[in-house]
């Protein structure tokens, strides 16, 4: 068992740890990226539509924790679209896989020390809403945080942010709005919606679903909360996107498998290409503006 001291030492350890990572990126690249993605299950096939890019396995990246998911590719790419760099992960590791939340949330204090001021996270969800149907998009606008912990427990590191981050507008207004205008000019089937994250691996029961859309849970999924938490302590700005992937247990009859995840990311990838690519830009206007 970790002693208080042994904790806040591994707590100071991730500014050094992050600030290495981060070294080894800007030794690979030119590119200066104040805007960051996180493309999860089947969402990765954006990064590579990107210019000038750097493809940094992470398994090259100093301390970065590997994904072992299905459908998460395990780079991180640097690149431009137009004249904006970009820091993309194709893929991310999940609290399921075994990994410490410090682990999972490892990659935002990498792009907090590599200077990026904003982050756009996507995920793959489940569809508790009626009217979430396999393939539309939910911008989220606030989430339930029920995966049993806290990705900031322990000792605070004041050099990445407060002890007691405000969580009142996790998800800025600003950005849900534009991504929202963008989805539907595009014609795209968007909404907003409330994110519940469980810790998974195995699908939620019925009865599961059931309690989460009585406490006001509009999808359902594995992932974002802790790395939104920790992107929002670092006073980054974010955004979150989830892909409806499948509905939810109970909502539709039939059982949940992760292929469908998969089928649904590969079906949705160009309409889903296309809105990244609108609101990319005017995002890291708005976060690099003087």
């Amino acid at each position: 068992m970790s002693t208080p001291a042994n904790t806040s030492k591994v707590l100071a350890d991730q500014w050094t740890l992050a600030g290495e990572a981060a070294d080894y990126i800007h030794s690979k690249t030119s590119l200066q990226p104040k805007l960051a993605l996180v493309l999860g299950s089947g969402l990765g096939a954006f990064a590579d539509e990107l210019q000038s890019r750097a493809i940094l396995p992470y398994s090259s990246i100093p301390h970065f924790p590997l994904s072992g998911a299905e459908g998460h590719a395990g780079n991180l790419v640097i690149g431009r679209i137009g004249e904006i760099p970009l820091a993309v992960m194709q893929g991310r590791v999940h609290y399921y896989e075994g990994h410490s939340m410090l682990r999972v949330t490892f990659p935002m204090r990498v792009f907090c020390r590599l200077g990026v001021k904003g982050v756009l996270l996507t995920n793959a969800a489940g569809g508790i809403g009626s009217e979430l149907t396999p393939g539309c998009l939910v911008v989220l606008s606030d989430h339930i945080n029920l995966q049993g912990t806290n990705a900031l427990i322990g000792p605070n590191e004041e050099r990445f942010g407060p002890r007691f981050p405000d969580m009142s507008e996790a998800y800025a207004k600003d950005w849900r709005t534009l991504v929202l205008e963008q989805g539907r000019r595009l014609g795209i089937k968007i909404f907003e919606g409330i994110y519940a994250a469980v810790p998974g691996p195995s699908y939620e029961t019925p009865a599961e679903i059931r309690f989460l859309r009585t406490i006001g849970a509009d999808v359902v999924g594995m992932s974002t909360v802790a790395e939104v938490v920790v992107a929002r302590h670092c006073g980054m700005k974010v955004l979150a996107i989830s892909v409806v992937t499948n509905m939810a247990a109970g909502i539709a009859n039939q059982p949940i498998n992760h292929a469908e995840v998969m089928e649904t990311g590969q079906r949705i990838k160009g309409q889903f290409g296309n809105l990244l690519t609108a609101v990319v830009p005017r995002m890291a206007e708005s976060i690099t503006a003087p």
